[in-house]
């Protein structure tokens, strides 16, 4: 079964962000962030990273249009079905054929990025084994990250009038819901 990772830059250095993708092999970085910017840590802006990672021999992609999560609908569930997003999961299912990927956002919890909660959910989807690298180097198997997910949403008792699969679900949406950019219409 093919792994894919992902991870948050965080406030790592790049030196530290290269050193995390070596130690676990990573040969390629998919960018999933909507806006490839950061003011507070400028070696994550798109040109500066994609620089670091060619230097030290790892491929960069930006996905942000694709499989970003700042667009009008707030709504994972809806981003979902979008042809640009299924398109974006495409070229990452084809990425790993040859490589070893990485889908890389800005927040060190997995719990409080669209790279888990929107990303990984869908590519689990299409029989994907999920790991993420967490801010310490260390790694957590997805469905570790979805145990976490049901707690944190209130989810992980069970229901009687609710299967497994559907309280999983129920927790994503919750969630989603509480991180999913929302546009200002002031």
């Amino acid at each position: 079964m093919k792994i894919i990772y992902a991870i948050g830059h965080s406030d790592h250095t790049i030196e530290r962000f290269i050193e995390l993708l070596k130690i676990h092999g990573i040969t390629a970085v998919a960018d999933v962030r909507s806006a490839p910017y950061s003011r507070r840590h400028p070696q994550f802006n798109k040109d500066a990273i994609d620089d670091s990672l060619k230097a030290v021999g790892i491929a960069y992609v930006f996905l942000g249009k694709e499989l970003g999560a700042r667009q009008q609908v707030a709504d994972f569930d809806s981003i979902a079905l979008t042809d640009g997003f299924k398109s974006g999961i495409e070229r990452v299912l084809k990425g790993s054929e040859d490589h070893r990927i990485a889908l890389m956002c800005a927040e060190k919890e997995p719990l409080n990025c669209h790279r888990t909660l929107l990303v990984c959910r869908n590519l689990k989807k299409q029989a994907i084994d999920i790991m993420h690298i967490l801010y310490d180097g260390t790694l957590e198997y997805h469905r570790d990250t979805e145990s976490r997910l049901l707690k944190l949403t209130g989810c992980d008792k069970e229901e009687l009038f609710m299967s497994d699969t559907e309280r999983l679900e129920l927790a994503y949406k919750k969630r989603g819901g509480d991180i999913a950019y929302k546009v200002d219409n002031k």
